[in-house]
């Protein structure tokens, strides 16, 4: 069962949201991920939900995925905050692998996307609509945006407006004081956004982390090799609790930032899903091993 304080305030949005969130990519289907059948989105989703976990996200850009929620889970939706993407172009062709599909924020396009996520996903609204790729504020602003956005939300067909944002324009979005939950990458193996996180949950915004196990959109060798030469090099193994993985050790690490408000993990595998949800019921690290383990990490560079 999930340990105390398993929900936390999502920002300014007031919504109480589940600090393990459902991370709806692994749902994406060929050419791009995994074949999925209809059986086994049906046994994540609702195990998901039968966990208490309440935030799911999602995109136009994760194949059939919003499709399969909508199959899934729609009868539920009560249970569950939404969140998918803008930008992304609708019925695109899956750009191959390493490669990312293309993103255009005219206003025509983000109602496209819109509109197709929300009979994709058999609900009238989303809860939050993120802009995806993270476009500069030069982009937002030639193209009218976040007014689009805004208007959408005036229509009731969008709760929330977010970024999904990166480095080198995550701190231009933050200081335009327009969002009310920014999706940004962390790991403890993967630091760069650390700051930037603090930042967006100080202005009042929500966070949303994804990546937290050092698995983000994007797993090449190389980088996994990187991270476990820098797991190795920290000397990690030394803190972790008996019969503790190193993916659950990240996980609580990660849970353990305090500007952090949900932090997405996706799978298909109900076993695995039960193995995070062990992990965060176990609570976010003791203060002085995070404390020694963000040392440590600092030293290994």
């Amino acid at each position: 069962m999930p340990a105390p304080g398993f929900t936390r305030t999502l920002g300014r949005t007031a919504m109480e949201v589940t600090a393990l969130s459902f991370g709806a990519m692994e749902l994406r289907g060929e050419p791009r991920g995994r074949p999925i059948t209809k059986e086994q989105a049906d046994t994540i989703l609702n195990a998901v939900l039968d966990a208490g976990i309440n935030y799911i996200d999602t995109s136009i850009d994760y194949g059939i995925s919003e499709a399969l929620i909508g199959e899934s889970i729609a009868h539920r939706r009560s249970e569950y905050f939404l969140a998918s993407k803008c930008g992304c172009v609708p019925d695109a062709t899956p750009a191959p692998r390493g490669q990312r599909n293309p993103h255009v924020f005219t206003k025509d396009n983000i109602i496209a996307g819109v509109e197709q996520s929300l009979r994709r996903m058999k609900t009238d609204y989303l809860d939050l609509v993120q802009f995806h790729a993270s476009p500069s504020k030069q982009v937002l602003e030639e193209n009218d945006a976040v007014e689009t956005v805004r208007q959408l939300q005036h229509a009731g067909k969008v709760r929330f407006i977010g970024m999904s944002g990166t480095i080198p324009n995550l701190a231009d979005h933050i200081a335009m004081g327009v969002f009310d939950a920014f999706q940004i990458p962390y790991s403890a193996l993967e630091p760069e956004h650390e700051d930037l996180i603090t930042e967006a949950a100080q202005s009042g915004a929500g966070t949303v982390i994804r990546g937290g196990v050092a698995r983000g959109a994007v797993s090449e060798d190389h980088q996994q090799a990187e991270r476990q030469d820098k797991w190795q090099r920290a000397h990690l193994n030394e803190l972790l609790d008996e019969g503790e993985s190193p993916t659950e050790f990240l996980l609580r690490l990660t849970l353990s930032h305090p500007g952090l408000h949900t932090t997405i993990v996706g799978t298909l595998n109900p076993d695995h899903l039960q193995q995070n949800l062990q992990a965060y019921a176990r609570g976010p690290l003791p203060a002085d091993v995070y404390t020694e383990a963000k040392r440590r990490l600092a030293s290994a560079v």
